[in-house]
């Protein structure tokens, strides 16, 4: 009897870990699964581009072309570089150099607010940090209007009349309104950073802020050299967001500073369906092609956006591992 009891716990025992075990493998099943569907659907668009963007003109549109093209050409890339980049790799650099800049700016002023809004007690300051998620949910098309008008019409309390007779400064078409726009924090996304800042420095214990103030280090010294450091994680996640952000941009560029030489500015406003007859032109004169199709302007425009990735994919693949890790301290999740 007593055998067959601990016989029958045995059983009961191997079953319960078999179904446990089959449970196991069922879930990693259908989550490798998931993970290989979700990396065809992201993978598949970026691969389907290299027949197209690495053929030679003769061969766009060939139905004997499906992954590997018959013969490799990089007329495509060379076009999309002419086009794009009017003046040469100087083109991108100027973008990258103002995506670097409004970054800077963005990450000085939204650590300030941020700290401000969850550590200094002043009054109103609910109200402040609600205004800050007001302009993070609002759509940025909601408050073009007001700021087009304030910049037409640019005048800081009256001090314009000390220096021009009309009294205020039309300022559209001048990079200087990006930058203001992100010293006042309404910059690309700017709200959202703030919010981040706010929330990071939540979270960091006020022991420190008391042991600097007892070592005799004031307000400004205490942020400084206390807080900052401390804040390395969402300065860095911030950063790698702006400078994304701010580079693919062609909201405020356009219609702020419609004339600079933005990469994203000019990667739209070349390759619009108005432009395509022009474009295929260029490619027979400047290449000697005898002959192209609508697939050739498809092509380069392809290209050209592949060659505006350049500098993000590589922002990515430096930083995608802290961009991750860090959004668990940045208030979004958890």
């Amino acid at each position: 009897m007593k055998n067959k009891k601990y016989t029958e716990v045995d059983a009961s025992l191997a079953l319960y870990l078999f179904q446990k075990k089959s449970k196991k493998r069922i879930v990693q099943f259908f989550t490798i699964v998931l993970i290989l569907g979700l990396c065809f659907t992201i993978v598949y668009p970026i691969v389907g581009l290299v027949p197209t963007v690495l053929s030679a003109m003769e061969d766009l549109g060939n139905p004997n072309v499906i992954w590997i093209p018959e013969e490799f050409s990089t007329v495509s890339f060379k076009a999309a570089v002419r086009l794009v980049m009017p003046q040469g790799i100087w083109t991108m650099l100027g973008s990258i150099l103002y995506s670097v800049g409004i970054m800077l700016l963005q990450l000085f002023f939204s650590a300030m607010v941020g700290y401000s809004l969850a550590r200094v007690k002043f009054w109103g300051r609910g109200l402040v940090f609600g205004m800050v998620i007001l302009v993070f949910l609002l759509p940025r098309q909601s408050l073009l209007l007001a700021q087009y008008i304030s910049f037409v019409h640019f005048d800081v309390l009256g001090i314009m009349n000390l220096f021009t007779a009309a009294g205020e400064v039309n300022l559209i078409n001048n990079p200087i309104v990006l930058v203001l726009l992100a010293v006042f924090g309404f910059g690309v996304s700017q709200s959202l950073f703030i919010f981040l800042f706010s929330q990071f420095f939540k979270n960091i214990p006020k022991e420190l802020e008391e042991a600097s103030l007892m070592d005799g280090c004031g307000f400004y010294r205490t942020y400084f050299r206390i807080m900052l450091p401390n804040a390395v994680p969402i300065i860095s996640t911030v950063a790698i967001l702006s400078f994304v952000w701010n580079y693919g941009d062609t909201y405020y560029t356009n219609y702020f500073n419609p004339d600079g030489n933005y990469m994203s500015t000019l990667l739209s406003s070349t390759f619009i369906q108005a432009n395509k007859d022009t474009i295929l032109r260029s490619l027979t004169t400047w290449y000697d092609v005898p002959s192209v199709t609508d697939m050739a302007f498809d092509a380069v425009k392809q290209a050209g956006v592949l060659v505006f990735l350049i500098p993000l994919l590589i922002v990515y693949l430096i930083g995608q591992r802290k961009l991750v890790e860090n959004m668990e301290n940045s208030g979004l999740v958890g």
